[in-house]
C-alpha cells in the first residue's frame, strides 16, 4: 500500500488462521499489527472475539449442551482462563503494537471480568486502541447469539458510539447485533464514517448484513472474519460428522472483505486463506451517495420518527466518550 497520502486513510483487515494457544495468538496479532502498519495502515481490523478465540464448539459440538457434563466444563473452565482482563497484560502489548505503528487496532476479544461480584462473567468485546495505545473505545457485545448465551452475559450501550482516529470517525459492531436496528440507527447518528463489522466467519447471511450496513449507513466497512480449523477445536469434545468431515476441515472459513459507501466490494470476500486485506479509502465518497440517501439527513424524517437514547451511567471501564 505504500506512504500515507493526504487525503486518503489506509486500512487493513486481518485475516489469520487461530491458533489455540492463547501466547501464540497473541503473538500472531502483534506481528500482523507491525506488518499492516508498515505497509501505511493507519486502522486495523481483526474478528470477532481473536483472543483467544471463537467457541465454535458452541455450534459443532453437539454435547457441549448436555447437563452436568464434564468435558464441557473443562473447556470451558479453560477458556476461562484464557480470557483477558481489560485492561490487562494482553491490552497492554496490544496498545503498545498501536502505538508503535501509529494505528487504530479494533481488535475483537474475550473480556473477563475478575474481582467484585461473582466468578468472573465474560463478555464478547470489541476494544478500540487509538494510535497514541489508549483504549478509546470498549464495547460489549448487547445480546450474546443463541448458544453464545451459555458462555457470556449481556452488555450494554455505552460502547454503540463512534470515535474520532485522526480525522475520521470511526465505529463498529459484533456479529448479529447488525440486524439490530436501533444500534445500527444509533452509530449512523454518530456519524461514522468507517464501520467494523466483527464477525466469526462471514456466512453469506452475514455478508448480507455488512453490505446493507455500508449502503445504509453511507460508510465504508471493514467486514472481519476468523479462519479456524476443526483441529484447533477441544480436544475433550466431538465435532458432529455431519458438520465437520476432518480434523483439516474449516469450522470458520473467514470471508473478510472491504465494502464502500454504495455497498458495492472494494476488497473481494477471501475465504480458506490467511491474508491481511489493505486499501486506501477515499472518504470524500461517502459525500457522494449521501446525494441519493442519508439516513440521518434528508432521508430521516425527524418529524415523523426519532431516536431516543437511553441514559447511561457514566463509563466505568475508562474510554472517554467522543459523541
Amino acid at each position: 500500500m505504500g506512504p500515507r497520502k493526504q487525503g486518503k486513510l489506509g486500512v487493513a483487515v486481518v485475516q489469520r488462521v487461530h491458533d489455540p494457544d492463547p501466547q501464540a495468538n497473541l503473538q500472531s496479532a502483534l506481528g500482523a499489527i507491525a506488518e499492516a502498519a508498515r505497509a501505511g495502515a493507519e486502522l486495523i481490523a481483526f474478528p470477532e472475539t481473536w483472543l483467544p478465540g471463537y467457541p465454535a464448539w458452541l455450534d459443532v459440538c453437539p454435547s457441549m449442551s448436555l447437563w452436568d457434563h464434564g468435558p464441557t466444563k473443562a473447556v470451558y473452565r479453560r477458556f476461562h482462563e484464557h480470557s483477558i482482563t481489560v485492561p490487562g497484560p494482553e491490552t497492554e502489548r496490544i496498545a503498545r503494537a498501536a502505538s508503535d505503528g501509529d494505528t487504530t487496532v479494533v481488535m475483537g476479544a474475550v473480556e473477563r471480568v475478575d474481582g467484585g461480584a461473582g466468578h468472573g462473567t465474560l463478555y464478547n468485546v470489541l476494544l478500540t486502541f487509538g494510535a497514541d495505545g489508549t483504549l478509546v473505545n470498549h464495547h460489549r457485545k448487547l445480546m450474546p447469539t443463541f448458544t453464545e448465551r451459555l458462555v457470556w452475559g449481556l452488555g450494554d450501550a455505552r460502547g454503540v458510539r463512534t470515535v474520532t482516529a485522526g480525522h475520521t470517525r470511526i465505529g463498529g459492531l459484533i456479529c448479529w447485533e447488525h440486524w439490530m436496528p436501533l444500534a445500527r440507527q444509533a452509530l449512523h447518528e454518530a456519524a461514522e464514517q468507517i464501520h467494523v463489522a466483527a464477525w466469526p466467519q462471514v456466512k453469506e447471511m452475514n455478508l448480507i448484513a455488512s453490505r446493507h450496513y455500508a449502503f445504509e449507513g453511507r460508510c465504508f466497512v471493514l467486514c472481519a472474519g476468523g479462519l479456524m480449523r476443526a483441529d484447533s477445536l477441544p480436544p475433550e469434545l466431538t465435532p458432529d460428522p455431519s458438520l465437520v468431515a476432518g480434523p483439516d476441515s474449516w469450522v470458520l472459513r473467514g470471508g473478510s472483505c472491504i465494502i464502500g459507501p454504495d455497498g458495492s466490494f472494494i476488497v473481494e470476500p477471501v475465504y480458506e486463506r490467511a491474508d491481511i486485506l489493505f486499501a486506501e479509502l477515499d472518504l470524500g465518497r461517502i459525500a457522494e451517495e449521501a446525494m441519493a440517501l442519508d439516513v440521518t439527513g434528508h432521508y430521516s424524517r425527524p418529524d415523523c420518527f426519532r431516536l431516543l437514547r437511553m441514559p447511561t451511567d457514566s463509563d466505568e471501564r475508562g474510554a472517554t466518550s467522543d459523541e
